[in-house]
């Protein structure tokens, strides 16, 4: 039926477009192909181009809200990074290809990159790549593992999914709170916990 494709595209969206760390989108994608018994390549399609969709309109977004709860100058110090990764275009995408295809949550990429106000076409292409074969590769292994529910229900609550949302975290502090302009261009190494106005 194409309505249980239309909740996976939905799923995916929601589940990408919000501005913390959430469940990766596959796992909606996984659950809605098992429960639906529905074409798995479909559901990658139709889940990535939602997951895609998610991230774009968070890169929309964000900038409104970094501008109310951030000072400028944390705004600024996210910026000036933004724009050291337009500098080399190809090395930006480089990194993140590479950070997508990571079991990480990208969620800390697509804040850094909203609040930068990078345009969509320095991260999406890349994105778009990694998201389509690290979802595959999940979506696959997880069909395969669904002969045993168990092994998928405790998947959600893993010691790789805690590791992996305790990285996001991480990576969300680093970006909130390290003086970057600091760090790139005098190569020393500030923490800044006054960000917010």
């Amino acid at each position: 039926m194409w309505w249980q494709y239309v909740l996976v595209f939905i799923g995916a969206l929601l589940f990408d477009i919000v501005p913390f760390p959430f469940l990766p989108a596959f796992s909606i994608m996984l659950f809605l192909q098992l429960a639906f018994h529905l074409n798995i390549w479909y559901v990658i399609e139709i889940g990535v181009v939602g997951s895609v969709l998610g991230r774009y309109i968070l890169t929309l977004y964000i900038p409104l809200l970094a501008d109310r709860f951030l000072k400028v100058s944390k705004t600024e110090d996210v910026q000036f990074l933004g724009n050291k990764m337009k500098e080399n275009k190809w090395k930006g995408q480089l990194l993140v290809l590479a950070y997508s295809l990571l079991p990480l949550p990208t969620t800390p990429l697509f804040l850094a990159s909203g609040i930068a106000r990078l345009k969509a076409i320095y991260i999406i292409p890349a994105f778009f790549i990694g998201k389509f074969t690290s979802d595959s590769i999940a979506l696959h292994v997880g069909k395969y593992a669904s002969e045993n529910t168990e092994i998928i229900l405790q998947g959600v609550y893993s010691f790789q999914s805690v590791i992996g949302v305790f990285l996001s975290l991480l990576l969300l502090f680093g970006l909130l709170f390290i003086d970057w302009r600091s760090l790139i261009q005098k190569k020393k190494f500030v923490l800044n916990f006054k960000i917010f106005k």
